[in-house]
């Protein structure tokens, strides 16, 4: 991991930490080594927010129904703030960047690919949450588009920890030319 080596930070927002609809019960106990990764390159970071729908119902296709079933977790009746990130992270900003998505691909609807190519990044270690809804197209999205990917495994968060299992054992087992499993360390060590 060198000079064309970029940490994707992937929602690790206030409305998945706090207790809301979305809560992701265990991102604080990951929370630590994603700040680590981040504090260690924050001017070689991009940390992803999901911005939710305005109003129930709003979206294109299914996002219609979407969020009509969790109309909580809309900006209309979200306190304020939710969406921002976790405070920790937040503090890197800037020199770490943020880009605001609205699907659970950062690379749809956004300049991500054109900022990381004007760059000459051509490797990415994802963080971030939850592991088997906005990494898993994040990461999807890289490995479509020739990234190398490093996922620290230790530094995911997810909701559901059998996803999260099934999603590590696929991986090591199937993408193993384009994904590379690593831990918080192993990145720490090898990121010069």
């Amino acid at each position: 991991m060198g000079p064309n080596c970029l940490h994707l930070c992937v929602d690790m927002q206030r409305m998945f930490l706090e207790e809301t609809d979305w809560h992701t019960p265990w991102m604080a106990r990951v929370l630590p080594r994603v700040e680590r990764l981040v504090a260690a390159h924050p001017e070689r970071t991009i940390l992803t927010r999901f911005i939710p729908a305005q109003h129930p119902g709003e979206g294109r296709g299914t996002w219609a129904g979407y969020y009509r079933r969790w109309a909580s977790m809309t900006r209309d009746q979200l306190p304020p703030g939710l969406v921002d990130l976790a405070p920790g992270l937040a503090r890197l900003t800037p020199p770490a960047e943020i880009l605001d998505k609205t699907v659970y691909s950062p690379w749809l609807g956004t300049d991500l690919d054109a900022r990381l190519q004007a760059r000459g990044v051509d490797t990415l270690v994802m963080t971030g949450g939850e592991t088997e809804v906005c990494v898993l197209a994040s990461v999807l999205g890289a490995v479509d588009l020739g990234y190398r990917v490093f996922v620290v495994t230790d530094a995911l968060c997810s909701s559901c920890d059998e996803a999260h299992d099934a999603l590590l054992t696929m991986y090591h087992r199937r993408y193993g030319q384009q994904v590379h499993p690593v831990t918080t360390e192993e990145v720490l060590l090898a990121w010069t």
